[in-house]
């Protein structure tokens, strides 16, 4: 591996890449060079660090084959000129979050040689020649989530805090609702809380109490370090959440369980069909229904009932029952 040259960062004025490729020798010519967009932080516990961990697999795996890099915490403002920096240099580009679909369209049409992969945008997007979707199908696992939170509710009340209002948050939200509603078609769900960002935990536990205070007791929720916020606010009202995407510690009983989103699979699969030459430019599913995986939902609580509406939950989705997009 190669030594970093920096801690990865945007300025308006400059771009610093972290750069991996084999253990022990430079790149061979033929390599295929690869550029990961993250535009938050790669330490986040969410989505972010979840893409890291697979970008980090994806190193050891294929050693020499590829030329990897990647950026993080890049402000809205540069994500132009990120993608555009990644596009002069590399042969894919993988770009993680659906908040930068406008500009991974545009530079993408700028750079028809160059392969594109977003990860999480929308997913009624349409393809371009050069642009490839991948769907992590967080509805899946928020449908999951939401199943085992009626479960588990004893004021009969739910919630659900997201960050950025896109529409894959706000598809996650109402599948959240609808597993709520399998489990306990009496269950209250609260309007969800988007807090407009995926980063700002006291944004986030404002957020959160809003809906402990609706008499919610049990809050699903996509957001990233915000999960900081609403854990404090989950200890201050006597609730409790499900984690994500990243599944956590089962003896914090602020958590019920985790939603497992596994962003990382699909910066691997970027990578490994674009090798065997299998790539496509089209929209590709991840998750429960789909044979690639990704998904699943971690329990933690030891309430049958919380079992019993993860199984039914599962069933439901796996034989097509319920239609989550």
């Amino acid at each position: 591996m190669k030594l970093p040259l920096a801690l990865a960062a945007v300025a308006a004025t400059a771009l610093t890449l972290t750069s991996c490729s084999s253990a022990d020798s430079e790149p061979s010519s033929d390599a295929l060079s690869v550029g990961v967009f993250f535009p938050g932080s790669i330490s986040d516990t969410g989505f972010m660090e979840s893409g890291y961990l697979g970008y980090q697999r994806m190193v050891e795996t294929y050693g020499d084959r590829i030329d990897a890099s990647y950026v993080e915490q890049v402000a809205a403002a540069d994500y132009q000129q990120a993608l555009q920096r990644f596009a002069s240099t590399n042969d894919l580009v993988i770009s993680v979050g659906g908040q930068t679909d406008a500009d991974v369209r545009k530079i993408a049409a700028q750079f028809p040689d160059v392969k594109f992969v977003e990860i999480g945008g929308p997913a009624d997007a349409v393809p371009l020649d050069n642009l490839a979707y991948y769907d992590p199908q967080q509805a899946e696992a928020e449908f999951l989530s939401g199943a085992v939170a009626a479960s588990v509710s004893k004021t009969g009340t739910v919630g659900f805090v997201g960050g950025v209002e896109l529409p894959a948050i706000v598809n996650a939200a109402s599948a959240f609702q609808s597993g709520a509603t399998l489990t306990r078609p009496d269950i209250r769900v609260l309007s969800p809380q988007y807090v407009g960002d995926f980063n700002d935990p006291a944004k986030a536990k404002q957020a959160a109490s809003a809906e402990f205070s609706g008499g919610a007791d049990v809050l699903g929720q996509i957001v990233n370090l915000g999960k900081q916020g609403l854990q404090q606010a989950a200890r201050e009202a006597g609730g409790t959440m499900s984690g994500g995407p990243i599944p956590g510690d089962c003896s914090d009983p602020t958590y019920l369980g985790y939603v497992r989103t596994d962003i990382g699979t699909e910066i691997e699969y970027a990578v490994s069909s674009t090798l065997d030459g299998t790539w496509a430019a089209e929209q590709v599913p991840f998750g429960l229904t789909s044979d690639k995986g990704g998904t699943d939902y971690v329990l933690c609580s030891s309430d049958p009932a919380a079992a019993a509406a993860l199984t039914k939950a599962k069933a439901t989705v796996a034989d097509g029952t319920v239609k989550l997009y």
